[in-house]
């Protein structure tokens, strides 16, 4: 993780006073409307810059018809997203040969803009890296959280066609998976492939294995990554409500 600006001590810089309060925690499946009550608003843009003062939010999908190319890397930990588009119309009837826009024709920044500016000045030292809530699409409806994230940098490359916006946000989370977990503070260190979610979703139907409530789902480890677990294969991922997740803790059962 990069270093961060030195802060006070009313101030410092802890996974509890950077992360804001929600009614579902990481790992957790959730549907849209619910995803979009726990923000008070209706989120149809994948990239909200400062949804809150305290936060903001990114849509996400590595399916295969995915708009976007994100990507995961460094075992789990680490969310290169990738920049959104500029609105189809008349003057841009291709977006995808379009550069990825900064700011629109009347200079204002966008999205992508807002984002690189926030990266630009976390990285420079001159404030602590944006907190950034992402939402993973699973199917129709159906969400998962995948936690909150630190925007530690963005840049420009080029996809082959035009120049996309790239923004790395790294996972605030804890080292440590045996510690007992409360209902706002389910460990969720690592972020499991899109294609390992729709295949355990579909797998145990949408219920938790041990009780089949359809209620609170989250996406459990079996063997827990801090055992040598993996968040790479549906058979170490199962579906588990609320209540026994958290009865589980870092247990193998």
């Amino acid at each position: 993780m990069p270093h961060y600006p030195e802060r006070g001590p009313t101030t410092s810089l802890t996974k509890s006073s950077l992360m804001p309060a929600l009614s579902h925690a990481a790992g957790e499946v959730i549907s849209y409307l619910e995803m979009c009550q726990a923000w008070s608003a209706s989120l149809q843009k994948g990239m909200n810059y400062h949804l809150r003062p305290d936060c903001s939010v990114i849509l996400m999908s590595r399916r295969s018809n995915a708009p976007y190319r994100d990507r995961i890397e460094e075992d789990g930990r680490v969310l290169i997203y990738e920049g959104h588009d500029v609105s189809r119309s008349v003057q841009s009837p291709s977006p995808k040969l379009v550069d990825q826009p900064r700011t629109t024709p009347r200079g204002k920044l966008t999205q992508n803009g807002l984002f690189e500016s926030a990266a630009t000045r976390a990285k420079n030292r001159e404030c602590l890296p944006e907190v950034v809530a992402v939402y993973e699409k699973i199917h129709a409806g159906i969400w998962a959280f995948n936690g909150f994230f630190l925007l530690t940098d963005a840049w420009t490359e080029s996809d082959g066609r035009r120049r996309v916006f790239k923004f790395r946000l790294e996972l605030i989370g804890s080292k440590d998976d045996s510690k007992p977990r409360t209902a706002t503070e389910l460990i969720h260190n690592r972020v499991i492939p899109s294609a390992v979610k729709l295949e355990v979703w579909q797998r145990d139907k949408g219920r938790c294995v041990l009780c089949g409530s359809k209620n609170n789902l989250h996406f459990d480890h079996d063997l827990p990554y801090s055992k040598g677990g993996s968040s790479l294969t549906a058979a170490n991922i199962r579906l588990l409500c609320a209540k026994h997740n958290l009865s589980k803790g870092a247990k193998i059962q």
